[in-house]
C-alpha cells in the first residue's frame, strides 16, 4: 500500500493516519491555560515578554504555548506547514532551509511553523511523530497532509501546489497572495526537473542516469541520494515476481525470491517485515550469497530517516545476525 521515503503512497498513508485522529484541542487548550497566568514583567523594550512574528512573516518559530494562535488560528487563514525537526537532525538541516525558502518566495500563501521537537515533545507526540523531520500541512484547523524525511526539492514543489490548488477556495490567504501577484518562484533545477519528469513517466533507467549525472558533479548532495534510491527501489519492486512472496515462504534458500519478496513487503508497507526476512536470510547464507543479501538490505535502509526506529532495529539486528 505504501512505498518509502518520498512516494506519493507514503505521504497519503501518513496524512490518512492524521485525518480525524489528531485532536488540536489539547493544545488549545494548554494554550489557554498559559494565557490565564500573570503576565511575565514587560522586558527592555516595554512589551509583554518575546516580540510576537509579524502577521506576514514566512517563517515562525512556534511553542506549545503559541501553538493556537500560530498554527491552528492562522491556519482558518493561511496554510501552515508545521516542520517537525531538531538540532541534531541531520536530514532537517537539508529539508528546512527549503522549505522556508518557498515560504517565503509563496508571498504569504502559506508558512512554515517550526517546531524543535526536543523543546516542544508534546507537538510531536500529538502527530505521532515516529521520525523527524515530519512536515504536516494544517488548514482551516486540522492536518490535511503529510510526509517525512527529506525530500528532493521538485517532490516539495509538487506537494506544496497540490495543496494550493485544492484549497485554494478555503482560504483567503492564498486567493490574497495571488491576487497580489501570486509565488515568485524561482526556475526549478533542471538536472532534477529531468529526473523526475523520466520518473514519472515509468523512464527509471533514464531517471537513474539524471541522478546520477548529479553525484557526479555533487557526491555529496543527500536529495540526489535520496532520489536515486528510490528510484533503484521503485525500478526492482515495479518488476519483481509478483508470485515471490509464496515462493520465498515455501523455499529459504531460494535467493531470488527472498530479494523480491522484502522489495514487495517494503513497498506494500510491511517494513519490518521486510527486514526480518532478509535478516533471517543472512543468517542462513555464507560467502558472496550473504554479501548479496546484506547488501540489498542496506539498500533498503537507505530508503528511511536514519532515526526511523524500525531501521535502528534493523541495523541491530542485522549487526547480531553477521556477528
Amino acid at each position: 500500500m505504501t512505498q518509502p521515503r518520498g512516494s506519493a503512497a507514503k505521504s497519503a498513508a501518513l496524512s490518512a493516519a492524521l485525518s480525524g485522529a489528531v485532536d488540536l484541542s489539547a493544545l488549545k487548550a494548554r494554550a489557554e491555560a498559559a494565557q490565564r497566568q500573570p503576565a511575565p514583567p514587560a522586558g527592555p523594550a516595554g512589551g509583554d515578554g518575546p516580540p510576537r512574528p509579524a502577521s506576514g512573516d514566512a517563517v515562525i518559530d512556534v511553542t506549545e504555548a503559541t501553538f493556537q494562535a500560530e498554527v491552528v488560528e492562522r491556519s482558518l487563514h493561511q496554510l501552515v506547514v508545521v516542520d517537525l525537526w531538531a538540532e541534531w537532525c541531520g536530514p532537517c538541516k537539508q529539508l528546512s532551509p527549503v522549505l522556508e525558502r518557498m515560504a517565503t518566495e509563496s508571498g504569504g500563501a502559506w508558512v512554515v511553523a517550526k517546531v524543535d521537537v526536543d523543546a516542544n515533545p508534546r507537538i510531536a507526540q500529538l502527530f505521532g511523530a515516529q521520525s523527524i523531520p515530519t512536515i504536516v500541512a494544517i488548514a482551516g484547523g486540522q492536518p490535511v497532509d503529510a510526509f517525512s524525511g527529506a525530500l528532493p526539492e521538485p517532490e516539495i514543489r509538487k506537494w506544496i501546489n497540490a495543496l494550493l490548488d485544492a484549497l485554494r477556495d478555503k482560504l483567503p490567504g492564498i486567493r490574497d497572495a495571488e491576487t497580489a501577484g501570486g509565488p515568485v518562484e524561482e526556475p526549478e533545477d533542471p538536472r532534477f526537473t529531468e529526473a523526475e519528469e523520466a520518473f514519472e513517466r515509468g523512464d527509471f533507467a533514464a531517471a537513474q542516469a539524471a541522478y546520477e549525472r548529479i553525484l557526479d558533479v555533487e557526491p555529496a548532495n543527500e536529495l540526489a541520494k535520496n532520489a536515486l534510491a528510490q528510484v533503484k527501489f521503485t525500478a526492482r519492486a515495479e518488476s519483481a515476481d509478483p508470485d515471490a512472496r509464496a515462493k520465498a515462504d515455501a523455499d529459504p534458500s531460494d535467493l531470488a525470491a527472498q530479494l523480491d519478496a522484502a522489495d514487495l513487503d517494503i513497498a506494500e508497507n510491511d517494513v519490518e517485515a521486510g527486514f526480518k526476512r532478509l535478516i533471517d536470510a543472512v543468517r542462513r547464507t555464507a560467502g558472496e550469497d550473504r554479501n548479496k543479501v546484506r547488501e540489498h538490505l542496506v539498500a533498503l535502509f537507505d530508503l528511511f530517516d536514519p532515526a526511523d526506529d524500525r531501521v535502528m532495529k534493523a541495523r541491530r539486528d542485522l549487526a547480531s545476525a553477521l556477528f
